[in-house]
């Protein structure tokens, strides 16, 4: 664990091509091969904030690399792994402080259920430490015994049989955590009845505090690994929350241009639709009325040849009657010249 922690560190200071020689050739890094840690790029890794405290991670499995995150933060705000990353960093982070929201609401249920909390009756810090202990003896037992079944199921007896005969040494070193930490409460059970402090829960990690307690031992608390981490988880989620945002606002507004871009030739499609249908119509209102027009320039045609018919009718009764007339008197004067003639 420790030579492993060793050449993290020196992976980081000095590059993971620390011992590769000059004439040697190697892969170029690229940021998005994962074998890096996304978080370690993007801000920090969460692994590394809580160290030996009861919120320990573990070692990171991703390596670290200070080349892999100078690379990150020299791509473009809008690449979208890299939003992608950030979305990443701040889903885990924001479990983080999730799950320490509910330590907090536990321990204000805790000291409203007890009153007066046991832990008031002890030195806090110490039985907060012996409860740290054995919280952390329960993880190695219990992972001790799932190593040990499966040895023992793999036929690894010799192996099985030593991790049960490290598990029962652990065991017995919970018990005395336990014993001690009952001696120590019934000791000062006296104590803390005459002292009566009162009990608080820090709002950034959860622990309890005695109000009105020595600055020292608050500042102490305040300085912590776990409070610190705490702040600096809720902090980075902030700041990366921000960027995200910054990241894909450009983004937006070209969606909201290209949606106002859409709407607007849609409105000229209708637009040109409407005026298509409107000249359909006025064509069609066209055709009627030319078509009501040569209607009645036929029935006017029509009635035109009619009166042009009468007309000639007339003049030709006129004609006759004239002939006729014209006719008799030729006679009337044929017999009067023929009867004057006969007398002489």
């Amino acid at each position: 664990m420790a030579v492993l922690a060793a050449a993290q560190l020196l992976d980081e200071l000095m590059g993971r091509h620390r011992n590769i020689a000059p004439n040697e050739n190697f892969r170029s890094t690229d940021w998005e091969d994962p074998e890096y840690c996304k978080f370690f790029m993007v801000k920090f890794c969460p692994h590394d904030l809580f160290v030996n405290t009861r919120a320990d991670l573990g070692p990171c499995s991703k390596t670290h690399d200070e080349e892999a995150r100078k690379l990150f933060q020299e791509a473009k705000k809008a690449h979208f792994r890299k939003i992608q990353y950030q979305e990443d960093f701040i889903r885990f982070c924001t479990s983080m402080l999730t799950e320490v929201e509910r330590k907090i609401v536990k321990g204000k249920q805790r000291l409203a259920l007890s009153g007066k909390s046991v832990l008031a009756s002890t030195n806090p810090q110490q039985a907060e430490k012996n409860q740290e202990k054995i919280d952390i003896l329960n993880e190695r037992i219990n992972d001790l015994e799932r190593e040990a079944e499966e040895a023992g199921t793999d036929g690894n007896v010799e192996q099985a049989q030593g991790l049960m005969k490290l598990c029962d040494q652990l065991k017995e070193e919970r018990e005395a955590l336990r014993k001690s930490e009952i001696g120590q409460l019934n000791l000062t059970a006296q104590l803390a009845v005459e002292q009566e402090k009162q009990m608080e829960v820090c709002e950034v990690c959860g622990a309890f505090l005695i109000v009105g307690d020595a600055q020292q031992r608050i500042d102490d608390h305040l300085m912590g690994k776990q409070h610190m981490g705490y702040m600096r988880l809720k902090k980075a989620v902030e700041e990366i929350t921000a960027i995200i945002m910054e990241s894909k606002e450009p983004r937006k507004f070209v969606r909201e241009k290209d949606g106002d871009r859409m709407r607007r030739r849609e409105r000229d499609v209708e637009r040109t639709r409407d005026k298509e249908r409107e000249r359909s119509r006025s064509g069609q209102r066209e055709i009627k009325n030319r078509d009501e027009e040569r209607e009645r320039d036929h029935e006017r045609g029509r009635d035109f040849e009619t009166r042009d018919t009468k007309h000639r009718e007339r003049d030709r009764d006129h004609e006759r009657r004239h002939r006729s007339d014209r006719e008799d008197r030729h006679r009337h004067h044929h017999h009067h010249h023929h009867s004057h003639r006969h007398r002489r």
